[in-house]
């Protein structure tokens, strides 16, 4: 936890003297959270509680990368839901779910149990943000509903980790 703390804090001072580098970094590592194989490798929701927490105790302006947070999100996930649409099933037998194909399974069924509402559920959790934009997708879920609520929790996402630990951050400091 502590080199967590230290390389947040030198993150946030890297982005205070080069503000113009926060907001495409926050995008970035949300982009990279929200693509499906990406997500696997990428600790965006415990970088983004801590970054956030980190910048508000600073006073970085949270905002736009709260904004940037949220679209780098629902950019990840079109992605996701686009690849499920273009590969359709055989999209499990590429790695890494060939490897894990629980994972796509599992992301189907609780797709056919929640319909709409698995996208905004998906972007909250791991194991389901990894796959359940690319099983919207393989099923053809109408594009307009899966980009409403895509975006719905993308935003919600982006907000309620970086904004909220940020402010919760500063109430915390005062």
């Amino acid at each position: 936890m502590q080199q967590l703390e230290s390389l947040m804090q030198g993150l946030v001072e890297f982005m205070r003297t080069n503000q113009q580098w926060a907001i495409p970094i926050v995008f970035l590592v949300a982009f990279a959270e929200c693509v499906a194989v990406l997500s696997w490798l990428v600790p965006a929701t415990v970088f983004f509680t801590a970054f956030g927490a980190a910048a508000g105790a600073s006073g970085l302006d949270l905002v736009p990368l709260a904004f940037a947070a949220s679209l780098g999100a629902g950019c990840g996930f079109w992605i996701s839901y686009w690849a499920g649409l273009v590969l359709g099933p055989r999209i499990g037998e590429t790695w890494p779910l060939k490897k894990n194909p629980e994972l796509l399974e599992k992301g189907h069924a609780f797709f056919e149990k929640w319909g709409i509402f698995s996208i905004l559920i998906g972007h909250f959790f791991g194991p389901l943000r990894a796959v359940i934009a690319i099983v919207a997708g393989i099923v053809k879920m109408p594009f307009l509903p899966f980009q409403l609520a895509n975006w719905a929790a993308s935003f919600a996402w982006g907000f309620g980790l970086l904004y909220g630990a940020g402010r919760l951050a500063e109430f915390v400091t005062r």
